[in-house]
């Protein structure tokens, strides 16, 4: 199988638009159905091939085991893995130009079924060529100048010509030019430029001396006036971002609380809480291109490549990104004068590395991060000395992150941070916490997320008056030890499941003392549960909830009553404004409570039912009109699919994927018109 017959080249200067190109393909519906396995992944600059090699593995839906530490076994999974199968392989901005790199990361794939693809977006053509693409590829051209009048007019003017604005055109056009067709700059500029429709500014665009600046550090000129135009604050909050290594995946709620932390927001006059405030502030960088959705996660974000170089190039001289690179030469540097440091992680971070960050006096952030997300199966090692002998040495500390390195305690000095308001030990291997912490009286975010190690918190935990944000997802942090901090006022707690163990259930009336429970939380135990009260008190109405997941237990005997679980889950009613994803399993009811499928519920995406083997109809959610993805499983009862789940009026107007698992006792089928389905699913009925 040589790799050119299964190869889609795009190549091209960055910002023509070759990802964009390249996810249109990935998430066409022929595309979907054609291939069996698909994986999307960015490479960059940094082609480690044993992490790349994992990240393959795992994006085909492999498990990395301990044995996969050795390369030879990683790829021998990944050939039986994809041996007889149809696979869709997209790598993202290949940098590396080495033939025997590539032909190692590709040869566990030529047990593949014919008909496999993979599709490389890159800049030069250098690799390619060797690899026998000369004649198989041309190079991703600028947009026509037609096209490129067109898409800068959609995002300046909202419509696609200029015949309402004809005064501006003549400027359109010579802006146009100058952005030489690169859809990123006409986006950028365009974007920049819709709440203006006076001559004078769109003159001034034109006409500005940075379009005669020298390109040498590669930054458009576009770029940069669409960055000129941000206000104060969202150039401050831009430039941090510099500290983020190119393909890092960030998430919009954590960087509003890095922001919140450094003392970004200024208070305002107006109602908006500073998290609010930064959250405005993201969502404006993101309509701009300044951010971008990931690629392969809709939750999370990332900067484009140029993106990030405008990042870098902006950023005062407080900021410094710790990279290979910039490693160096550290030596030489004056780092007494730098306030904000990040680094990117490897496999074993040496003492020595970061030796000299001795002299930062003043460093403000000590801010760890990764190319890529960072899968629980992936080992990173600190040595001990960084946290014995170098953060003592960083008084002034605002943000601390530990994430993702193998850390099975943290010192008694972490306690000397007085000024630390943001700790992040996500995904470490902490037992428990130093009673010091508690000295960090401003504290105000604390990430514990998949410390699964982590058994219990210090004693004057309440002593951390300021905290506001605490993640404990994925811990072994027992229910009453989370209600007993739950009375600090301020505190927002992220849970990710809460288990009823006791007779009668009455835990879950506890959940009306977490006043601030948000985000993501499952359910389970809930057949346990005596009395419909005890969930009215729960009060989950009120709860600020993106995802919910309720469980009753599997097996459903003569104990299990089914009109108590009805008023039970009738009162496990979420917050309609908030609920993106909604879970039920095993319920043990006949039919379902009305809130199931009100169409109130305006931003539910994702619905799964299943295990609910008492049913016998489903509840309307055609009405649902942000419904994505629908999964119904195991209700055996259900003898006939129609109008009690199509509703009134059109349904499921923005459903793409329906699936049907294990109905054995359907019968009948009243269909309905699905006008954005792209995916169809019916096993086992």
């Amino acid at each position: 199988m040589p790799v050119h017959r299964t190869g889609i080249e795009l190549v091209g200067m960055g910002g023509v638009g070759k990802t964009t190109l390249a996810r249109l393909v990935y998430d066409d519906v022929q595309v979907n159905n054609h291939f069996k396995l698909k994986a999307w992944i960015c490479i960059s600059d940094e082609f480690d091939i044993s992490v790349r090699s994992k990240e393959i593995f795992i994006a085909f839906g492999g498990e990395v085991k301990k044995e996969h530490e050795n390369f030879n076994k990683l790829q021998e999974a990944i050939r039986d893995h994809l041996t007889r199968k149809r696979f869709l392989l997209v790598l993202d901005d290949v940098w590396s130009e080495s033939r025997e790199d590539w032909e190692t990361l590709v040869s566990p794939f030529y047990t593949c079924s014919p008909g496999s693809k993979i599709i490389v977006t890159a800049r030069k053509d250098k690799l390619l060529k060797e690899l026998g693409y000369n004649s198989l590829y041309k190079h991703l051209e600028s947009l026509s100048d037609d096209d490129a009048l067109s898409l800068f007019a959609l995002h300046a003017l909202g419509v696609r010509n200029f015949d309402s604005h004809l005064s501006l055109k003549p400027h359109g056009e010579g802006i146009v030019k100058k952005c030489d067709g690169l859809p990123l700059a006409l986006i950028a500029l365009g974007t920049s430029l819709r709440t203006k429709k006076d001559e004078d500014s769109w003159k001034g665009v034109l006409e500005s001396e940075i379009w005669k600046l020298p390109v040498e550090d590669k930054i458009i000129p576009a770029l940069r006036l669409s960055y000129h135009d941000l206000s104060a604050p969202l150039k401050r909050l831009f430039a941090y971002c510099s500290l983020f290594p190119k393909d890092f995946l960030f998430d919009k709620e954590d960087l509003v609380l890095l922001w919140m932390a450094e003392g970004f927001f200024q208070p305002t006059p107006s109602d908006l809480t500073k998290e609010t405030l930064g959250q405005k502030f993201f969502d404006e960088l993101l309509s701009r291109s300044f951010f971008q959705h990931a690629p392969n996660n809709e939750s999370l974000f990332v900067m484009h490549d140029l993106m990030n170089d405008l990042a870098t190039s902006v950023a005062t001289e407080f900021y410094f990104r710790l990279d290979n690179e910039s490693g160096k030469n550290i030596k030489k540097m004056k780092l007494d004068k730098y306030r904000h440091m990040s680094f990117v992680g490897e496999k074993y971070v040496a003492y020595g590395k970061l030796q000299v960050l001795e002299n930062t006096k003043c460093l403000r952030t000590f801010l760890a991060t990764f190319v890529g997300e960072v899968e629980s199966r992936r080992h990173f090692f600190l040595s001990n000395k960084v946290l014995t002998d170098l953060l003592p040495e960083l008084p002034l500390l605002r943000v601390l992150s530990l994430s993702g390195f193998v850390i099975r305690e943290l010192p008694e000095s972490i306690g000397t941070l007085r000024h630390l308001r943001y700790l992040n030990l996500s995904q470490t291997h902490i037992t428990h916490l130093p009673e010091t912490i508690c000295n960090l009286v401003n504290l105000q975010t604390l990430i514990l997320f998949g410390c699964k190690e982590l058994t219990e918190l210090p004693n004057n935990f309440l002593n951390l008056k300021n905290l506001q944000h605490l993640d404990v997802r994925d811990t072994l942090l027992s229910f009453q030890m989370l209600l007993e901090i739950s009375k600090l006022k301020s505190l927002q707690i992220t849970l990710s499941k809460i288990k009823i163990e006791s007779e009668r259930g009455i835990e879950i009336a506890k959940l009306k003392d977490f006043k601030n429970i948000y985000g993501k939380i499952s359910v389970v135990g809930l057949e346990k549960v005596q009395h419909a009260i005890y969930a009215h008190e729960a009060n989950f109405s009120e709860k600020r909830l993106s995802e919910l997941e309720l469980v009753w237990g599997d097996e459903l005997n003569d104990s299990r009553n089914d009109m108590l679980e009805k008023e039970v889950l009738n009162e496990l009613k979420p917050c309609h404004d908030k609920l993106i994803k909604l879970k039920i399993r095993s319920y043990g009811g006949f039919e379902f409570p009305k809130w199931v499928g009100d169409p109130l519920f305006l931003y539910l995406k994702h619905v799964s039912i299943s295990g609910c083997k008492r049913c016998t109809s489903l509840p309307p959610l055609g009405q649902l009109l942000s419904l994505k993805e629908l999964f119904i499983q195991g209700l055996y009862g259900v003898e006939a699919v129609g109008s009690e789940l199509f509703g009134t009026g059109q349904a499921f107007p923005s459903l793409e994927i329906l699936g049907f698992r294990d109905m054995c006792g359907w019968r009948k089928w009243s269909g309905a018109v699905f006008p954005r389905l792209q995916k169809l699913e019916i096993r086992d009925c």
